[in-house]
């Protein structure tokens, strides 16, 4: 029988974020602690408008030169998952959000994470053209008004033996 360990630390992870405030709490004091506290999610608030915007510029050009943006669309996730951190009271999430933050650090997350992610390629953005391609080819089925209905009275299952569908699959 296998045993997560994520419950441990969702419970654990609390407990590490109080600790945290009170040892933070006795060397600098408590009000000091508490400012600390509200300058991180204001940092957080402002890194998360400056970097996000940045991150989104950058992968407008890949996608603008014909590229593919997935590099700087993870980066912009991850640079939305630090300001979260930052945001969220506590030393620990800050300490992971301002590691988020570095550049270097956000490469080696997605070197570490790209061979997990699965991209669709025969389906969505061709970016070498700038338009958008399908499984089907370019083949594109166009109807008329009367082609089509979903109460057709001629077949009593609603099916049209000459609908223009009949004929895809070379019927």
């Amino acid at each position: 029988m296998r045993i997560s360990i994520l419950p441990f630390l969702l419970l654990a992870f609390p407990l590490l974020e109080i600790a945290g405030f009170v040892v933070v709490g006795q060397q600098i004091g408590a009000l000091a602690t508490i400012g600390l506290v509200i300058a991180s999610s204001i940092a957080g608030s402002l890194l998360l408008r400056h970097q996000g915007f940045g991150v989104m510029a950058r992968a407008r050009q890949e996608i603008d030169a014909g590229r593919d943006p997935s590099r700087h669309l993870a980066h912009g996730v991850m640079v939305l998952l630090a300001a979260v951190l930052l945001i969220i009271p506590g030393f620990i999430t800050d300490i992971f959000g301002l590691l988020l933050f570095l550049p270097p650090v956000r490469d080696l997350a997605w070197r570490l994470f790209k061979k997990r992610i699965v991209t669709v390629t025969s389906f969505g953005a061709d970016f070498s053209t700038g338009g958008f391609r399908s499984r089907g080819g370019n083949r594109t089925i166009d109807l008329d008004d009367d082609d089509f209905s979903r109460d057709d009275d001629t077949n009593p299952h609603g099916r049209d033996p000459n609908s223009p569908w009949r004929r895809l699959g070379g019927d």
